[in-house]
């Protein structure tokens, strides 16, 4: 693949909106603003304090929340501080998505993650100019910050959200955090691109369904070692501007109020001077579910006293006024100072004239819309699925020969919505299905696809290109109204009074009546024109994000008496159609909060069981596509099912009805490909046992249809390593909701597993040399420089993923070995390449039990190779000593 350069167009506006005259009449006359050159940054905290000093308490009270309104009298536009790009901007149309975090923390190369991070902030920036001088307080997505990257350790499989983390090894964490940083906040961490918001400080992984008021309990080591090492990094050597505190409790303390995190270890230890918001209603927690305050106004002094600055309050998504009065009680109780409230918004509008939305410190270009979803990016995605995924197995059956007649079969082999994962922008770039990147690799003639039974995975937003308007243009014809007084509340009813206000042809779902100046509190909708079936067969129908009644050809086939809500699960019913035919579709909805608007479907077979049997009598091979989804892991989720609870899972082993698949796919005796989508390990025993070839391919994002079928065609050379243990089964592990790290991750777990942290193959065969290390012990610190060498033995150019092992002496609490260096090195056919790693004193040092991070004197093992040593990945060691300890700092 070919290195992609992000360009940068800028936008032919002047720099300040006419709204902010006024704002900006006033930086200039205050000490160190000057209009060229560009001032430096440390006089955003001296125009910031000026500009705080102007403010009404009424004024000061309501900036202290996410959804910030202006301020007209100074021309301070609104500001919405809940913006997110886990792994692509959020935006008002197609963005770039990149696969899901753990699929990038599987490349190993924190290079390509500044890359990514690096063309996620254009497109942040782009959004950003999009809605310059029109910012809506109550809508996600927009600000010049972003709530990224999420960090905490993935320290077990069971969690939901860890598919949004860089999995379970502090190191590998720590280095990924940096990457994405600097890449999101650009070369100058002074002035911003970007603000970018390390999250969950600290100690936050699960279970979700206690995350709101679990008391967690971690030992000094455990902290030191594990729970803060990528957040430092992330903070101290890459300097991000803001971190979010977490919902748990920490050793008592409610993260968001814990004075031994924000105070000790942020403020004193790590010397950090940017901002602090919380998690979503952490705050509010810290009252009503920590019941650590009285009340709310308690709860919100207790988290402004201890140093969090900006509070994220779902209430304002739903417009709910009066959020800050629980400071002004606060204040008035005597619980707070007013010193308390300007020091919180001296460090937010700090950060906003230093990220360039306010005047004052100089002009700041925004890349142009086009570049959203632009052709570099695009590339860039698909470079990103490709080394993120991950060969686990390989008996010589791949790659597959071009002339090889090809199964698709699988609940996922046709599914699209799966390859985003979560917290993605609600419209990606063109995204291909696994079946459709393989006819595209090789030919339709070649490829069959094989459709699965109703299962839990089903449901994809149906594209725009399958509805048409009743006068046959693209999309769907849009009316809207205002429900009377009286009206039934229920859109399926139909007997309701309502008053129309507007109508055009607008993007399937895509319509927002409340932008028509007209609309009263409850509009409703009803879209009306014709969808046609790429294929015959049998549909699988619903609504999401949407309460309303769906009738095809006159015919009601859905009702949702009330909008899903985010992550809910969608009711399916099914439905018989035919290719080409064009269907009359009526919906009448009203949109509802949380999950986006949308028509799902899935074609599914009555019989797939014979189907199956009948296609793969005429193929070479069979790929099972296999797995999970972020409709069923995942944050907070109300989804309770076999397998599932609340967006947490209970076990490791793919569902039952893939499971019994898998088995009759095998009972056919052609070679299998098994194809596994998910965020987190899974049980693969029985594909390692029976399978051909394994392929872990997580949620890779747009480009992960042409990802997989390019690796799986040979165009592309795979070199993907789990940043995750795949355990056998929960059984061998510690209880969920137990912290200690003792039994977890490589790094403690002794037991058997099915396929170990580091892990991955490739189509080509490498050799090391020996290793020599040099130590350097001085008076004042310690450093050992490492070098080998490696040889590509196949006549095939790849990638080598070259990961440096430790093992210290004995100590109580120590690991087995932890991994301290990686380099993602490509190499061609018969190329022999010299590398090296330094490690200074903190990539030598361990914690004690008592929570002291040191370099300890004493004999170490020191492994270089392909994967974990002991794992048969190809690699060589050394021995070396240390003779002296030395403290560092924490």
């Amino acid at each position: 693949m070919v290195a992609t350069t992000i360009s940068e167009t800028p936008l032919n506006i002047l720099f300040l909106p006419r709204r902010w005259a006024a704002l900006a009449a006033a930086l200039a006359l205050l000490p160190g603003a000057h209009a060229a050159p560009p001032a430096p940054a440390a006089d955003a905290e001296v125009q910031a304090r000026a500009l705080v000093s102007q403010l009404t308490l009424d004024e000061k009270l309501e900036q202290l929340l996410n959804g910030a309104p202006a301020i007209p009298r100074l021309g301070v536009p609104a500001y919405n501080w809940w913006t997110e790009s886990l792994h692509g901007a959020f935006g008002p149309g197609p963005t770039t998505n990149f696969p899901q975090p753990i699929g990038l923390a599987a490349t190993f190369h924190p290079g390509l993650l500044q890359e990514v991070a690096a063309a996620i902030s254009t497109e942040v920036r782009a959004v950003h100019a999009l809605g310059r001088g029109k910012p809506n307080a109550s809508r996600i997505g927009g600000a010049l910050n972003t709530w990224s990257p999420n960090i905490n350790i993935f320290r077990d499989p069971r969690w939901g959200r860890g598919q949004e983390t860089y999995g379970e090894d502090p190191f590998l964490t720590a280095a990924l955090a940096k990457a994405y940083v600097r890449g999101m906040q650009g070369p100058d961490a002074a002035r911003p691109d970007v603000i970018a918001t390390p999250k969950h400080f600290a100690v936050h992984s699960g279970p979700e369904s206690t995350r709101h008021s679990v008391n967690v309990w971690v030992s000094a080591q455990d902290l030191e070692d594990t729970y803060l090492p990528a957040f430092r990094a992330a903070l101290v050597d890459a300097r991000a501007g803001s971190v979010m505190c977490a919902y748990n409790r920490l050793n008592g303390e409610p993260a968001c109020a814990s004075h031994s995190l924000l105070v000790k270890t942020l403020r004193q230890d790590w010397g950090f001077s940017g901002y602090v918001v919380s998690d979503c209603d952490a705050v509010v927690d810290i009252s009503r579910h920590h019941r650590y305050a009285i009340d709310d106004a308690a709860g919100a002094a207790a988290a402004l006293k201890a140093g969090m600055d900006n509070e994220c309050n779902g209430a304002t998504l739903s417009h709910t006024p009066g959020l800050g009065e629980r400071y002004r009680q606060a204040l008035a109780r005597g619980l707070i100072r007013q010193a308390d409230i300007d020091t919180a918004l001296v460090r937010l509008f700090s950060a906003r004239l230093r990220n360039g939305d306010l005047p004052g410190l100089g002009e700041r270009r925004f890349p142009s819309p086009d570049t959203i979803n632009a052709a570099g990016q695009r590339a860039l995605a698909l470079r990103a699925a490709v080394e993120s995924l991950v060969l686990l197995k390989n008996d010589g059956t791949l790659p597959l020969r071009a002339d090889r007649r090809i199964a698709v079969v699988g609940p996922l082999a046709d599914a699209r919505r799966v390859m985003r994962g979560n917290y993605s922008s609600g419209q990606t770039g063109p995204t291909l299905t696994v079946a459709e990147a393989l006819r595209a690799q090789f030919s339709p003639a070649q490829v069959v696809l094989v459709p699965f039974g109703p299962s839990i995975t089903d449901g994809d937003p149906v594209p725009a290109s399958a509805f048409t308007t009743p006068d046959g243009r693209p999309g769907l014809r849009a009316r809207y109204f205002n429900l009377d007084t009286g009206s039934p509340r229920q859109a399926g009813q139909r007997r309701y009074q309502a008053r129309p206000f507007g109508e055009h042809d607008v993007a399937p779902m895509a319509s927002q009546p409340q932008a028509f100046a007209q609309a009263g509190d409850l509009p409703r909708t009803v879209w009306t024109g014709f969808f046609t079936a790429p294929e015959t067969g049998h549909y699988r129908l619903g609504l999401a994000g949407l309460a309303g009644e769906l009738t095809v050809d006159g015919r009601r086939v859905t009702l949702a008496s009330r909008a899903t809500r985010w992550a809910e699960p969608v009711t399916l019913v099914t439905v018989d159609l035919k290719r080409g035919q064009r269907h009359a579709l009526r919906l009448v909805a009203d949109a509802g909060v949380g999950a986006p608007p949308a028509m799902l479907w899935h074609r599914v077979s009555r019989q797939p069981l014979d189907e199956l049997r009948r296609a793969a009598a005429e193929v070479d091979v069979v790929v099972a596509v296999v797995g999970l989804t972020s409709d069923l892991e995942g944050e907070e989720m109300p989804v309770k099912i076999d397998g599932f609870e609340g967006g947490d899972r209970t076990r490791l082993d793919l569902p039952a009805d893939q499971r019994r698949y898998l088995q009759a796919v095998a009972a056919l005796g052609k070679p299998v490909v098994v194809v596994n989508l998910s965020g987190s390990a899974v049980d693969l025993r029985w594909a390692r046992d029976h399978a051909a070839a394994i392929l872990q391919a997580w949620y890779p994002g747009e480009g992960g249809g042409t990802a997989i079928a390019q690796v799986l065609a040979g165009a592309a050379n795979p070199a993907g390593r789990l940043p995750v243990t795949f355990y056998r089964s929960t059984d061998d592990l510690p209880p969920f909701d137990d912290y200690r790290m003792a039994g977890r991750t490589y790094r403690f777990f002794s037991g058997e597993v099915v396929y170990p942290f580091g892990h991955g193959l490739s189509y080509s065969t490498f050799r090391y040399e020996p290793v020599t290390v040099d130590v350097q012990e001085g008076s004042q610190t310690t450093g050992v420089t490492v070098r080998t060498a490696i040889t590509n033995t196949s006549a095939r150019d790849g990638d080598e993923v070259a990961q440096l092992y430790l093992t210290p002496p004995a100590f109580e609490g120590a690991p087995r070995l932890a991994l301290r260096g990686v380099q993602r090195v490509h190499l061609r056919a018969g190329e022999r390449r010299e590398i090296s790693y330094h490690l200074d004193a903190r990539d030598l040092s361990f914690v004690d039990r008592d929570g002291i991070r040191q370099v300890m004197p004493g004999a170490y093992r020191l492994h270089v190779g392909g994967g974990q040593p002991a794992t048969g990945a190809a690699g060589a060691q050394a021995d070396f000593s240390l003779g002296r300890r030395l403290d560092l700092p924490r």
